[in-house]
Parts: structure tokens; sequence; C-alpha cells
């Protein structure tokens, strides 16, 4: 019967990875739906990008980062592709548990390619992908979901005796989604606007996407695969407690990405007149991205709260973002990814029904969640300033001005997708 079980969970954790892998193509189409035509080769060969170099370097070095040294310290040790050192404690297969965890980690560095699109320079690409697979991200998951500090439950931890609970994250607001959208932040204010984005007065011009078909079809491909993403955090479906666990993951996950849809719909009627199917799109990411670390805390009412909490909130975050800061973000990955992941966290501290202030239960559990995000993105942000500037004043981050006018399919890769 062992064995049975763990089979059932081994299934269910591939079946989750590969739901989780097709979030890929989601991010491709979405992000080339809401840029223009002619860089639409660029932006699809960075996605493949950002999963080849990911899988490759999470493999050698980065799974060994993330989970060595048993949660001890700044960093694990790198791994150097050896596995054995590792065993997980349900006894799942750590090859498996390596699949499942490399397509967070290429998930967290594809949010990335969306808000610095149609300006970056191929190579340069390559190379941020590559540190924010091997070192980024694998740090702060060694905190995290590594079994470091922000969530070691011991009594003596820092944690406990702080705030008498640990951080929590369930599937990835915080670790993979914030994270992502601070480094997108970060890299595309290095880049600088698109060219034409501003006037000379400073005022904000759209400049909108070739297919909003693609970007729709893309949006519902992410749905479809969070729930992989959240649901299959659970690792497990073998015990009634699993079965009923992974059961409410859904559901919480389903209603806050369409309260955030709803709720996006709703203000940009009442604010300018129409509904906006792109800003609609939008907020059911938001939704999704805000529920992902308390899905299996929150009640299916709090879900819905949080969806609709994140979905007005983004709209107001893209407008301040673009027309306020002079933020350049073709795809509103910074608002999505990251504004709204931080609201998911905290609002998990509020909301969750055991341990949350709102149900009574003090302070502490949102204190711990208020440390969490803050010493992860400051992290995120930090890194984030030394790589993207570091790569600007070394090697140049944007393309030539020709290059970006006429398109980076045919100057980077020598081929178009539209002929």
């Amino acid at each position: 019967m062992e064995d049975l079980s763990i089979g059932l969970n081994t299934v269910w954790m591939l079946l989750a990875a590969m739901l989780v892998f097709f979030m890929q193509p989601g991010f491709a189409l979405c992000e080339a739906g809401f840029t223009r035509s002619k860089n639409t080769a660029n932006i699809l060969f960075k996605n493949f990008v950002d999963f080849m170099v990911g899988s490759l370097l999470f493999w050698l070095f980065g799974f060994g980062f993330m989970f060595g040294s048993n949660g001890e310290g700044f960093i694990g040790m790198p791994n150097f592709g050896d596995l054995s050192f590792y065993t997980h404690p349900a006894g799942l297969p750590v090859e498996g548990f390596l699949m499942f965890q490399t397509v967070f980690c290429a998930t967290s560095a594809t949010i990335v390619s969306g808000a610095m699109a149609e300006r970056t320079k191929f190579n340069m690409y390559v190379v941020y992908s590559i540190l924010i697979s091997l070192f980024i991200y694998p740090i702060e998951g060694h905190w995290t979901w590594g079994g470091g500090w922000l969530m070691n439950g011991e009594a003596d931890s820092f944690m406990m005796r702080t705030f008498g609970a640990t951080f929590h994250d369930f599937a990835g607001s915080a670790v993979v989604h914030s994270v992502g959208g601070v480094l997108a932040f970060v890299g595309a204010i290095a880049l600088g606007p698109r060219l034409g984005k501003y006037d000379k007065h400073g005022k904000s011009r759209a400049i909108p996407g070739h297919s909003l078909t693609l970007a729709a079809l893309g949006v519902f491909i992410l749905w479809f695969g969070w729930f992989g993403f959240n649901p299959g955090s659970q690792l497990a479906v073998s015990t009634e407690a699993d079965r009923v666990a992974v059961s409410h993951v859904f559901l919480t996950t389903n209603l806050a990405a369409v309260a955030g849809g709803v709720a996006t719909m709703a203000v940009t009627w009442f604010k300018y007149g129409k509904p906006s199917l792109s800003l609609t799109l939008n907020g059911i990411l938001a939704g999704l991205v805000g529920i992902t670390a308390g899905c299996d805390a929150v009640s299916p009412a709090g879900a819905a709260i949080i969806g609709l909490v994140c979905g007005v909130v983004l709209v107001y975050a893209i407008e301040f973002i673009d027309a306020k800061l002079h933020i350049d973000d073709p795809v509103g990955a910074s608002s999505v990814h990251g504004v709204c992941g931080i609201l998911g966290t905290l609002m998990t501290g509020l909301l969750a029904t055991d341990g949350g202030a709102f149900y009574g239960a003090g302070w502490g559990f949102f204190g711990a969640q208020c440390l969490g995000i803050v010493v992860i993105d400051l992290w995120a942000a930090a890194a984030g300033l030394v790589l993207f500037f570091g790569i600007k004043k070394i090697a140049g981050l944007r393309v030539d001005k020709r290059i970006e006018e006429e398109g980076l399919d045919i100057y980077e890769h020598g081929e178009q997708c539209y002929n």
C-alpha cells in the first residue's frame, strides 16, 4: 500500500509538472500578442531559451543551491548534476521532484522577458536568463522552499521567536512571481522605454500589440497551467486529506482568477467607458498570481476577495508605472507579477483561516508575511540592479535604434514569424 501511495503521488507530481511546463507556451503567446509583429520570433525564441538554459543549469547547480546544506546558510552547495545528496521527505523520486522544481524556476525567469520586450539584445537576454536561473531564484528559494530560515518552524528559530509563525508561500506568489515581477521592473528601468512610447512632454502613448487573439489564447493556457502550479504544490493525492486539500486549492485558484477578471472588467468599464479585453486578460492573471501564496490557507470567499483586490489594484498599478513613473512594461509584468504577488502574499497573512489576522489570531503571521516578502524582493531588486546595470555598463543591454525601429526578428535572428 505504501508503494501504491507513493506511486499515485509521483504520477500527480509529474502531471502537475507537465501542466506548469505548458505555461511556457502560455507566456510566449501572451507576450507575443501584446507586442508588435516585427518582434514575434524574438519573443518566442526567448521563451524557449528560458526553459532550455534554466533546465540545464538548475539540474547542474541550481537544485543544490536551493535544496542543499539542509536549508542552512545564505545558499546551498552546488550539486554538479549529482542528485544523491537529496532525499524527499515524502519518499518521492528525486528526479521527478527536480523536474517539478525546474518548471517553477523557468517560470520565474520567463516573467522578465515580457517587460523587457522589443528592445533587448538577444545575447544579453541569454546572459541574464542564465544568472536568474543559476543564482537569483535558487538563493531566495533556499530561504523558503529549500528549508531555510524563512520557513524554519523549530521552536528556537528566528521566525518562531520573532513572530510565532513562519513565512507561508504555498506555490509561489513571492518565491516565483514577485521575484520575476521585481526583476522585470528593474530590467525595464535599466533598458528605458521603447522608441515613441513617450512624447516630448512625457505623455504616454499606447503601442498596441499585434494580436489580442494570441494574447487571449496565452491567458487561457496560463489559467489551465495554473491548475498544476497551485494544486500540484500539494505533491500528494493518495490520502483523503490530500484529496480534500487539492480540491480546495483548485477551487480557490479558479475563484481568484474569475474574481480578478470581473474586477478589472468592471473598473475599466467604469474608468474608461468601455470594458478592456487586454486589461481584463491581465486581471485574470493578477487574481491567479495573488492567490498562489495562500490558495491552501484561505477560504473560497477569501480567495474571491484576494482576486477582486488584485484585479482592481492592477489597473491603477499599470497606469501608475506607465504614466507616472515612465517605466515602459509592454505586457504589464511588473504589475501583474510584482505588485499582485506582493499583495497576495500579504493578504494571506490577513485572510488565512488558521492564523490570519482577520480571524482573530493576532498579527504574528501577518508580520512573518511582511518580513518574508520584504527580504525576498529586496534580494531580487538588489541582484537585479547589479545584473542589469552591470550588463548595460559592460556590454550594452539594448539594441541599436535602427534594429528597434525595423524589428528584432530579422536583425537578431535572420527570420520572421510573418512573411
